[in-house]
């Protein structure tokens, strides 16, 4: 078998498809999809090196953004905010504290994943399991947190 510069494409939109496999991001997909069509350009058009790194550059340049905004969202569960963690806005919501299971730690589970906690102006990071706190910041990993006031306690998360 003879290596034409299409059936390079085609391996290079084969190794990406296949890394997609271990990211699940959709990006390296886009730019699979984006490498089989200039694949495609090439066997039929037969580009110059130059115009397949052009063709390459604009498919890219359009499926990325296309794939990242409208397919990706549809893949992602209802409700869940992601990359918001940290950015402030889960201040002032109430939370359960918990245990986790391996080691005790008490925490809390802020949009499916678990953070440590330590009591505001205090160096105290236990609270029994089920203890309604108010989130107000992160330190690092750790979330800062204020106890309630027993008699008001709900549940956020």
């Amino acid at each position: 078998m003879e290596w034409t510069p299409a059936t390079l494409w085609l391996a290079a939109a084969l190794v990406l498809g296949l890394a997609e496999l271990t990211s699940g991001a959709l990006l390296l997909l886009a730019l699979a999809l984006a490498a089989a069509l200039t694949a495609a350009a090439t066997a039929l058009f037969g580009l110059p090196v130059s115009g397949q790194l052009l063709a390459m550059g604009i498919l890219a340049g359009v499926l990325v953004p296309l794939t990242i905004k409208v397919i990706r969202p549809r893949f992602s569960p209802r409700g869940v905010a992601y990359g918001t963690t940290g950015s402030g806005v889960e201040r002032g919501k109430r939370y359960l504290t918990l245990e986790r299971d391996f080691d005790g730690a008490s925490g809390l589970k802020i949009n499916g994943d678990f953070y440590r906690l330590r009591v505001d102006g205090s160096t105290t990071t236990r609270l029994p399991p089920g203890t309604a706190v108010i989130f107000k910041e992160f330190d690092g990993t750790t979330a800062i947190v204020t106890p309630v006031e027993t008699g008001a306690s709900s549940q956020e998360q």
